[in-house]
């Protein structure tokens, strides 16, 4: 078991975690990144929407940003999964899967989240791939094609009004009644957004690919995309010795310096922004980057 100390961690190594890591590590600060190396987007065959890396690979944005990061003599990066993180007089102790503890000055949770993917055959082999999260990550690819929305309410009215600027054939898929509003329902209408409320019972792809949808009744339906709205989950138990707040949309709460209210304690990417693409969370990596040197500084000068 090793105890070391270093004047941030991070936990969480994909976009936002190493663009915190660069930020620091071109301060002289020793860093520490420990991921568990299971990224979010790792099925997802195409990254989009940030300039100079459109269009290339998840995991080759992600391997050029690490061996940059790692380019600076401070920064290290293990792979090894943190089940436990307190909040300490002064700073934080982190405890790993392997059973390592590390100590640090400042902590920036980076881990994103996780997709808490619906029971529906085929579903989890299309995430990321033909059954999508996001329009502006995915939608030009699959413009003027047939494209289900998988969702009710608000969310299925919002994702509707997005696609249908994209493609003229676009269905919502409620799976149950749609708790759509009057003036909702109107608007749908007028765009040419039918309502199917029938349930889902399948995804029928080839290798990922969409293909058509299986409903319960025993009808099928074809499309080439499908956008979902999933609901999500964060490490419960690693969050609950850091005592950080949990803001209304079920992400952790920081401010515009992506600080939690806990003292010493940062978070970005994902885990506390709707934005889930790549250009956010390097954004938001690296301004806590700066933002934790910015108050190592203030302590030590």
């Amino acid at each position: 078991m090793t105890t070391i100390r270093h004047h941030a961690i991070i936990i969480g190594g994909s976009y936002a975690g190493l663009s915190a890591a660069m930020a620091l590590g071109r301060s002289l600060r020793d860093v520490l990144i420990l991921d568990g190396g299971q990224p979010c987007n790792r099925q997802t065959p195409h990254s989009h929407n940030f300039l100079t890396q459109d269009g290339q690979t998840p995991a080759a944005i992600s391997q050029a940003a690490k061996a940059q990061a790692l380019a600076y003599p401070t920064v290290q990066f293990k792979e090894d999964l943190v089940v436990e993180a307190l909040a300490l007089n002064g700073g934080f102790q982190v405890k790993t899967q392997s059973g390592q503890r590390y100590l640090s000055q400042k902590l920036l949770l980076a881990f994103g989240i996780k997709d808490e993917l619906p029971a529906i055959p085929g579903f989890a082999e299309c995430w990321g791939i033909s059954v999508l999260h996001c329009p502006y990550c995915h939608g030009f690819e699959f413009r003027g094609k047939k494209t289900g929305i998988l969702a009710k309410g608000d969310r299925a009215f919002h994702l509707a009004s997005l696609v249908s600027n994209l493609s003229q054939k676009v269905k919502i898929l409620s799976a149950g009644p749609g708790s759509f509003s009057p003036s909702q329902m109107e608007k749908l209408a007028k765009n040419g957004v039918e309502v199917v409320e029938t349930e889902v019972s399948e995804i029928r792809h080839t290798d990922g690919m969409l293909s058509e949808v299986l409903f319960a009744d025993g009808t099928a339906e074809p499309f080439d995309a499908v956008y979902a709205d999933v609901p999500f989950s964060l490490p419960e138990k690693l969050l609950q010795g850091l005592g950080c707040k949990i803001a209304e949309s079920g992400r952790i709460q920081v401010d515009a310096l992506q600080q939690t209210n806990v003292s010493g304690l940062y978070a970005c990417g994902d885990c506390t922004s709707m934005m889930r693409s790549v250009a956010s969370a390097v954004h938001a990596g690296n301004l806590a980057g700066a933002m934790i040197n910015h108050s190592l500084v203030a302590e030590s000068f």
